[in-house]
């Protein structure tokens, strides 16, 4: 395998893996202690890895010549029946997910920008860790049940329509499926913006 495909798997398993523990952390500062003592506010990698979405699925798309590439890490457990902000809590530790990949991307996407004398191969590490992270962030904010964006919506609606609306996720993964293999266009033109906005 090109070491390059690899380094793009790693990446992506452990920006999930950030995204994850973010949905934790956030819901422990909200009052609820459910990851951690599931023992997943952590960013060790082995309770986050799902063995189809970390590993077997990034590979085989690989293998397939797709182009893109998918993966994700195990939803990180919460009870929002204990979160202290009952209104908004769910939308914030939905929003805790891609708001850690936007931190990530920002970090390494400043670094390309004002420093010069990265050059070779790290400039294209880099790249793909901010690239990355952003489509993490962009996909898991369109507001498809049970993406994150669905939830930070859902708080927002009135109660008879986030009713009907957390129902549809019951088709969670055949919408999420739909969208990847009819709509996942949508998502490159974003990406690049916040990326050329992030990195210049």
């Amino acid at each position: 395998m090109d070491v390059l495909i690899f380094f793009n798997i790693i990446v992506l398993i452990f920006s999930a893996i950030v995204h994850e523990y973010m949905h934790g952390w956030m819901a422990n500062e909200l009052g609820d202690s459910t990851a951690k003592d599931f023992g997943r506010l952590t960013l060790n990698p082995i309770p986050h890895i799902d063995l189809f979405g970390s590993i077997f699925l990034p590979f085989l798309l690989i293998a397939t010549n797709s182009p893109f590439v998918l993966g994700w890490a195990k939803p990180v457990p919460f009870n929002p029946n204990n979160l202290n902000d009952r209104v908004y809590g769910a939308a914030k530790v939905a929003i805790a997910g891609p708001l850690g990949n936007l931190i990530i991307a920002i970090f390494f996407g400043l670094i390309l920008r004002f420093f010069q004398g990265i050059q070779g191969n790290l400039v294209g590490l880099m790249e793909m860790i901010v690239f990355i992270n952003l489509l993490l962030m962009v996909f898991n904010l369109f507001p498809i049940p049970p993406m994150d964006g669905s939830k930070v919506l859902m708080a927002f609606l009135p109660y008879d329509w986030q009713i009907k609306y957390a129902e549809l996720e019951k088709y969670g993964m055949f919408l999420v499926l739909l969208f990847v293999m009819f709509g996942f266009n949508l998502i490159f033109p974003i990406v690049i913006f916040f990326y050329r906005l992030i990195v210049g």
